[in-house]
């Protein structure tokens, strides 16, 4: 495995693990995103459409955005009012989708309590998707057919990359089924021919079945669910799950893993800047193909 920085963040127990810094992994794939950007006469065009004034969800879309246009992209959000009812939004997202000169939609989510997901998601043009949400994309997935692949699972695959984790005959346990990161990389870390187990909150002695994996992948949202007694010494660890404790942002992934895994993404800092950039990634893959550029 490449060697990782050499010792944890402020944000992490200290310990022995080393860490798989997000943003080194991010800034690579955004340098290469900014080549391919440049293979294009018209940069490639996306649009989020965001419903509402959820600071949270303000606050990532104006991340995406930002680092869109920093390797070319044009880029651009479409804010709707919280009050903004179901056929509204369809025919919004729909008139963005009928843009021809749109290579790439994203509705951010969570939406509002009052509308309906579902619908707005399969609203989208598989192939302008870049968030991998819609049906089409996640049959392609599981079919090992191309397609858009969703930006978390697509940014874990990067790290163990960047970091040359080995997947190939590895196990790995992903902890969370979610349909937005554990299902879906499930199928992409089994193209890699790593044995998978999905776990869950759920799962019979969910301890003993960490402990058997190589790589772990905790993305359930519950604040410490990995513990380091359920950790094989010198495992991989990425910490997908995000909660707030204390008013503090904490991981799935409890401080003392530090003192046992053998590298560990940070949170924050680790996973959320490579998702990020595979949305960028994800939106010129988007234009490549629909302009059938080499």
């Amino acid at each position: 495995m490449k060697a990782p920085d050499s010792a944890a963040p402020d944000s992490a127990a200290p310990g022995s693990a080393s860490v798989l810094d997000g943003k080194a992994v991010a800034d690579a794939i955004a340098e290469r995103v900014a080549e391919r950007v440049k293979a294009f006469s018209l940069a490639p065009r996306l649009v989020f459409v965001r419903v509402g004034e959820d600071p949270a969800s303000a606050s990532y879309v104006r991340s995406k955005q930002r680092l869109a246009r920093r390797v070319g992209i044009r880029a651009e959000t479409l804010v709707l009012p919280e009050e903004t009812d179901q056929a509204t939004l369809m025919t919004q997202v729909q008139a963005v989708v009928d843009d021809d000169d749109v290579d790439g939609v994203l509705v951010q989510l969570p939406l509002p309590d009052h509308l309906d997901e579902a619908p707005v998601l399969e609203a989208v043009d598989p192939d302008k998707d870049v968030d991998g949400f819609h049906a089409v994309n996640v049959g392609r997935l599981w079919s090992g057919l191309p397609g858009m692949v969703p930006c978390t699972p697509l940014g874990l695959e990067a790290i163990c990359d960047h970091y040359e984790v080995p997947l190939h005959g590895q196990r790995v346990v992903i902890v969370g089924r979610s349909n937005l990161v554990g299902k879906p990389a499930a199928a992409l870390l089994l193209r890699r021919h790593a044995t998978v187990t999905l776990a869950h909150s759920r799962t019979r002695d969910l301890a003993a079945v960490v402990a058997e994996a190589d790589v772990v992948i905790a993305a359930v949202g519950r604040a410490g669910i990995v513990q380091a007694s359920m950790v094989k010494p010198g495992a991989t660890v990425l910490d997908v799950g995000m909660s707030r404790v204390d008013g503090r942002i904490v991981g799935d992934v409890a401080p003392d893993v530090w003192n046992v895994a053998g590298a560990v993404t940070p949170m924050p800092g680790g996973t959320g800047p490579v998702t990020v950039a595979m949305v960028v990634q994800n939106t010129v893959t988007a234009a490549e193909r629909r302009r059938q550029q080499p």
